[in-house]
């Protein structure tokens, strides 16, 4: 079927977090969720689901671990077996999990900065150390792997490092020379790989994505990867999500360490993985087109349209990651705060993703196209007037 994401709908009628944390006369372009309806394969199983009438506590549909592997293998050559997925209630639990499961508290964490915020804080959260290493800004606002910065970020207390691939918040799509250089540090230096890939499927043309573990065996055996459909197909609330570990031993002290902790998925956030991993790419190629579209109209306007104001294309995610500094001293001291208040438009504070995010926002464009031309508008001319 043909979807239509041109549709309006009005989601401050229900319970998002995105749109009710503000005012009626703000557009809320920040949390990482999409405003669109998800595939109708994935309505059609719940409906059916809930029509059953019965939710007791579920074990895991042999046929979702079957639908799961084939997708591994399919996109990514890739082989797992069935043993080797831990399914959990969303990926943010789950690298704070391996933080609980492989660090002492005399033992760090690094981090790649700017990072997404729960990552940025999974240190403080767990009570271990926290490491970062900055990623480098090119001339054109996109980023790079610095390997010598990388590797001098690392010492005996580095025990962990969490990987964001695609990167969130600036949208890079790590090549596979920068994957086998972070693995080889991370090898030498007996150091565990969480790697959130949960935007893997969100990519733009020309774009490859590679699970940092499907490198190399001896790679794989010293990372937990991280997956769900929840950014893939917009199913976020369902949390549904799931950890590779091919390594028995890495899989056990994971394991070992949610016990009492995490409980298992919902019986519909696995109704919904399994229908959305089966029967959803249709709506994955529409949205992809659709986002691409997005992409690019929004990168014309900042460039023609937003003073001061310079992002690079995402190779991949659905966000943005603006440039703010060279705005005037009213915008980039908070340019979050400036166009709160003067173009009412809720993007997310760059400093959330770390130090070197001051005088940078995130914004979500996975929206319709009428609600993406609104915001902008709108901070244009909060720009002009500033």
């Amino acid at each position: 079927m043909t979807y239509d994401f041109d549709e309006i709908i009005d989601r401050r009628k229900s319970e998002s977090v995105k749109w009710q944390r503000y005012g009626p006369d703000v557009l809320p372009l920040w949390v990482a969720d999409m405003d669109f309806v998800c595939p109708e394969p994935v309505l059609l199983a719940l409906q059916e689901r809930v029509a059953h009438g019965v939710f007791g506590y579920p074990e895991v549909m042999p046929r979702l671990k079957e639908v799961v592997i084939q997708r591994l293998e399919r996109l990514y050559n890739w082989h797992v077996e069935p043993e080797e997925l831990v399914f959990m209630p969303g990926v943010v639990r789950g690298f704070h999990l391996a933080c609980h499961a492989v660090v002492y508290p005399s033992e760090a964490v690094l981090v790649q900065t700017p990072i997404y915020s729960p990552i940025l804080r999974a240190a403080k959260t767990t009570g271990i150390l926290h490491q970062e290493v900055a990623l480098t800004q090119n001339t054109d606002g996109s980023y790079k792997l610095d390997t010598g910065l990388f590797k001098r970020a690392f010492n005996h207390q580095t025990r962990l490092f969490i990987l964001c691939n695609p990167h969130n918040p600036v949208g890079k799509v790590y090549c596979q020379d920068d994957l086998e250089k972070m693995a080889e540090v991370c090898l030498r230096q007996k150091v565990i790989i969480c790697s959130d890939e949960i935007h893997a499927e969100l990519l733009y043309s020309g774009q490859r994505h590679i699970p940092i573990a499907a490198l190399d065996p001896e790679i794989a055996q010293h990372t937990i990867t991280l997956i769900a459909p929840s950014k893939t197909f917009n199913i976020a609330g369902l949390d549904c999500s799931l950890a590779v570990i091919q390594n028995p031993d890495l899989r056990k002290e994971y394991l070992t360490a949610r016990k009492g902790l995490m409980s298992g998925v919902t019986v519909l956030g696995l109704t919904a993985a399994l229908a959305a991993y089966q029967d959803g790419d249709d709506w994955l190629q529409q949205v992809l087109q659709y986002l691409e579209s997005n992409r690019n109209y929004l990168y014309e306007f900042v460039k023609n349209e937003l003073d001061g104001v310079m992002m690079a294309n995402p190779e991949g995610t659905y966000l943005a990651w603006l440039d703010c500094r060279r705005a005037g001293e009213d915008v980039s001291t908070n340019p979050y705060k400036f166009f709160l208040e003067h173009a009412r438009v809720a993007v997310n504070d760059g400093l959330d993703y770390g130090n070197n995010g001051a005088g940078f926002v995130r914004l979500n464009f996975a929206c319709p196209r009428s609600t993406l031309i609104s915001a902008l508008h709108a901070m244009s001319f909060a720009l002009q007037e500033g």
